[in-house]
Parts: structure tokens; sequence; C-alpha cells
């Protein structure tokens, strides 16, 4: 990958983050996370026409979670040695072969496979961000990735919402066909408008990795924050890639429209993520991560009631759950890229690599563990493990703010 400094490259130090740029970002980054979750409305026609169990059939959201986690932990690192501007352009292009290679799919071997590739590339959206974050002055730094961020977490939500239509109206093939359409329509655009970054280490690809280690080590608010956000997200994966299943049978009975429907719940709590980056700013971004972990835990926990009302309260109640979850879930995120970034301006890519990372592994074990919950104890299983997740990630909270 090029590496010089042209007219247009930035340096760590650059304060000006425009308006366009910053929609540039937001955009980019949502349509490139959207590529993990369209599968997910449409896992129950996926199972049928596959004749694939749940079991089976959640290894999809699984894999493409572990791909993503995976690419963090291999590629994202390179952020800080190479211009990041190359390397968006580069991992989009194979993002949308392997999008493309999901929707051509001839097999279930073939899709997982495909799936696991989606993951692996899908995180350029991970190079991005820290973009936002380069770019933006330090007092200002939780509001401008909060604002990238919404880009993600409505690309997250509403990337359900356009799958689960698309995939009922015209089959689950053309919801991928789309997908890399977007993408290279993106690649396009950010060749365009993107500038270029300058480099902010020079060392070896295999001394980036073992750096890794060395800030796990070195910081444990770094700990502290991906450990929390790593538990949240379990919680957050198990809901979402049980959702499907679980309204496609008794007593729901929906399809992947109705499903994919419960985006749009979920995208009111994402919209609250530039206000949780003021918050961080102004009262503290570990503050703000600890009450975001108790609403997490409160909106979980309220699904227990569902058993007690009719079909329509039950999907009131799972509506309003779905907004306290997601707010709670984004806001704690953006909270704890606030103070990643804040460690080590000099390895950004490297700090975000291994939050992020804990985030996926997190999303890849919340699907695994979600199917089986399912499977085996029905919906209170998957509420059951949510509940868990969140009460461990808030007592990681509370134990950081005592100093222990």
């Amino acid at each position: 990958m090029n590496t010089s400094h042209p007219t247009m490259t930035v340096s760590p130090q650059a304060t000006r983050l425009s308006t366009p740029l910053i929609f540039l970002l937001a955009g980019g980054t949502g349509l490139s996370v959207a590529s993990l979750y369209y599968s997910q409305p449409t896992l129950g026609i996926l199972a049928t026409e596959l004749h694939a169990d749940g079991r089976t059939i959640g290894w999809i959201p699984t894999l493409t979670q572990f791909g993503y986690a995976l690419g963090l932990l291999l590629l994202a690192p390179l952020g800080d040695r190479f211009d990041r501007r190359n390397i968006i352009l580069v991992k989009a292009a194979i993002l949308c072969a392997a999008l493309l290679l999901t929707g051509f799919a001839p097999s279930l071997g073939v899709l997982l496979g495909a799936s696991l590739l989606v993951g692996l590339f899908a995180t350029v959206a991970q190079d991005i961000v820290p973009a936002a974050a380069t770019l933006a002055p330090p007092a200002h730094r939780g509001k401008a990735v909060g604002t990238v961020m919404t880009g993600l977490l409505l690309g997250i939500l509403l990337s359900r919402v356009a799958s689960g239509f698309v995939a009922e109206q015209y089959g689950w093939r053309t919801v991928f066909v789309l997908a890399a359409a977007s993408i290279a329509l993106m690649a396009l655009v950010m060749a365009r408008g993107l500038p270029r970054f300058a480099p902010t280490s020079n060392v070896s690809y295999p001394a980036l990795l073992r750096s890794l280690a060395t800030l796990w080590g070195q910081h444990r608010t770094l700990r502290q924050a991906a450990l929390s956000q790593g538990l949240l997200s379990l919680g957050f994966s198990a809901f979402w890639s049980t959702l499907a299943v679980m309204l496609h049978g008794a007593p729901f009975h929906l399809g992947a429209a109705a499903a994919g429907s419960f985006g749009l719940a979920g995208a009111v709590g994402a919209l609250a993520a530039p206000f949780a980056g003021r918050m961080a700013d102004r009262r503290g971004a570990a503050w703000v991560a600890r009450l975001a972990a108790a609403i997490s835990l409160a909106s979980f926990a309220t699904m227990f009631a569902m058993p007690l009302l009719p079909v329509p309260g039950q999907l009131v109640l799972l509506a309003l759950a779905t907004i306290g979850f997601d707010l709670g879930v984004q806001a704690s995120l953006i909270s704890h890229q606030t103070i990643v970034y804040g460690i080590a301006p000099e390895a950004r890519s490297r700090l975000n690599a291994i939050l992020m990372t804990s985030v996926f592994v997190g999303m890849a074990t919340g699907g695994l563990l979600g199917a089986q919950a399912l499977a085996a104890w029905g919906w209170n299983g998957v509420v059951l493990l949510a509940v868990a997740a969140s009460t461990a990630a808030l007592l990681v909270r509370t134990l950081a703010a005592a100093g222990k």
C-alpha cells in the first residue's frame, strides 16, 4: 500500500472535520457494518429453503461475527502502519465480492464460507471510525465519534428492516446482490471524498500484532472497556440472532419483514448515540458507560414478563425493550471508544482493534449461545443469557469506578 504523503494527507494533529466529510464517514461506516446483519431476519426463510435446523442455521451469523472479530484482530492494526484511505478502498472491493458470493451461493457450505469472508472484510467499518477520531479535536472527540457511530448503529439496525422486507418480497439472494451494489457505490464515493492519512507507525506487521498484547497489558482501562462491551455485545447478539426464528414460530408466526421491522425500534435507541458522545465529553465516559450497562440490564429483564401478556402485548413489550437495550449498548460503545481513543493517539487503530475484537467475539459467542439457549429452553433462555451478560458488564464498570 502506498504510504506517500501528498497534499491531501492529514496528520494525527489535524483538528478539522467538515460536515460533508463526517457524513461521508458515517454513511460508509453504516453501509459496511450492515453487511454483518442482512442474514439475521432471513434465518427463518433460509432454514426452510436449505432444510436446516435452528442450531445449524445459527452458524451463519456466528461465522459472520467470528470473521469480523478475526478481521479486527489481524487487519485493523494496519491502519496505524499504512494510509487508511487505501486500506478502506481495498477492503471495500473484497467485501463487495464476498457479498456477491453469498448471494449466488449454491449450497449451505458455500454460504457459511462466504459468511466468514463477509465478516472478515466488513471490518472496513472499523478503519473508518478511527478516521473521525484522528480528524476531530480532543475536546469534541466524543461528539465526532458519536456522530459517525450513529451511521454504524443505524446500519446495524436498519439493515434488518431492509433485508427482512426484500427477502420476503424478492428472495434472500436479492438481499446480498443489492448489498454488494451498495458497497461498490460506497467505494466510488470514498475514492473521491476521503483524504489520505499519514501512518503513525513504521513498525513491521508482526510487530504491530505483538504490540496488541503490549497495549492490553499496559492499560487497565482498555481491558475494562473491552470486557464490559464484549459482555453487553453477547446479550445484544443473542437477542438479534434468535429473534427471527422465535417470531417465525408459535404463537407469533411472523415472517422476515416483521422480524426486520424490530430494527426500527432499535434505531430509536441508536439515534441517541451523538447525545451519548456529548455526555461523555461533559460528564465523563466512564459514568456514561456505567449508566448504559444499567439501562441494558433493566431492558433485557423486562422481557421475562412476556409470557404474562397476550400476543399483542408481548410484541409491544418486545419493541419497548428493544429500544431500551439498543440505547444502552450503543451508548456504552460510544463511551468505551471515547475512553480508549484517549489512551495512546498514535495507536488508535490498534486500540480500536482490541476493543472491537472483544465486541465481535461477544457477538459471535452470543449468536452461538443464543441459538443453543433458544433450542434448549425457549425464549426465556435467551433472555436469561442476555440478563446474565448485562449484569456482568455492569459489575465490571462498577468495579472500575471503585478503582478495582
